[in-house]
């Protein structure tokens, strides 16, 4: 009478495999419950709006061309200034709500000086938007200036 063996045929071990039968019922159930509520969630109250036809407001902000020669005149959209004015001028524009533009355009050959003491007024008047106008040219235009700027200058100066 033998009550064991030695072979592992009687021996009952652990499954080591994922039971797919209850995710799939818990993932059924979801469904179901989506299925039923999703027409209900596309329903809305009807309510009848006011309605008003009105256009946005849209305020340009004004635009001060200041130009610039080579002599170091200033014009204010195209009327000449003195810089005494030029000082009132922008304490009167910075004032204004919304504050204007100020676009500079300055001749080729004017003198970097003029144009920092422009620039430092303007923002001593508390003018914030300043932009420059140029116009675009092509490298060898730019390449001729140069070329025509080194043969102005005198023998002396090279």
């Amino acid at each position: 009478m033998a009550f064991g063996s030695f072979d592992n045929k009687g021996v009952s071990h652990t499954v080591s495999e994922i039971n797919m039968v209850p995710l799939i019922d818990v993932m059924l159930v979801l469904l179901v419950i989506f299925i039923i509520t999703a027409p209900l969630l596309s329903h809305s109250i009807k309510i009848n709006v006011p309605q008003a036809s009105s256009q946005p407001v849209e305020q340009e902000p004004k635009t001060i061309d200041l130009a610039v020669d080579a002599q170091g005149q200033l014009y204010w959209n195209e009327q000449a200034v003195t810089a005494d004015q030029l000082t009132q001028k922008f304490a009167a524009e910075a004032a204004l709500e919304p504050q204007p533009e100020l676009r500079i355009r300055a001749d080729l050959n004017t003198r970097y000086e003029v144009l920092a003491q422009v620039m430092s007024s303007a923002k001593a008047a508390g003018l914030k938007r300043l932009g420059f106008i140029t116009r675009p040219g092509s490298k060898d235009a730019a390449e001729d200036h140069v070329a025509a700027d080194k043969a102005a200058e005198p023998a002396a100066a090279r």
